[in-house]
């Protein structure tokens, strides 16, 4: 019985795994983990959105009058000059961070307002006049 108990041992041993170091098994150097962990690190940070994935930078855009601006997902735009009107096809609005207040289709958007697009949906506005934004995101 303990001779069947050890030839098992024997087997789990070798059906365990590779010598350590070995061509199917091979040791690698800290640092080339230290590079592939950071690489990885650095990829993944790169797939959040707000961090490299997509424009974290504020940009300024001129949007001439009768034409419309639409967001991605997660898009802010401040309205600098002009006037506009919201555009909305969900009917669900446009959160207004500033006021704290629902921009629904055909209102104003106020100047100097944070607004955020939700969803990628058709949400912005429609340029009533010559309009500079700021916004952030695609």
């Amino acid at each position: 019985m303990a001779a069947a108990a050890l030839l098992g041992y024997a087997g789990l041993a070798l059906a365990a795994g590779n010598d350590p170091g070995s061509s199917s098994d091979p040791l690698v150097s800290k640092s080339y983990v230290e590079n592939y962990v950071a690489q990885y690190v650095q990829n993944a940070l790169k797939a959040i959105p707000g961090n490299g994935g997509g424009n974290s930078q504020w940009q300024v855009k001129t949007v001439p009058a009768g034409q419309a601006f639409t967001g991605a997902a997660g898009a802010e735009f401040i309205l600098r000059s002009g006037q506009a009107l919201a555009v909305d096809p969900t009917g669900s609005g446009m959160p207004d961070l500033t006021a704290g207040s629902n921009l629904t289709a055909g209102r104003a958007v106020a100047a100097n307002h944070l607004y955020l697009v939700p969803r990628a949906d058709g949400r912005g506005f429609k340029a009533q006049t010559n309009v500079v934004i700021m916004y952030m995101g695609q």
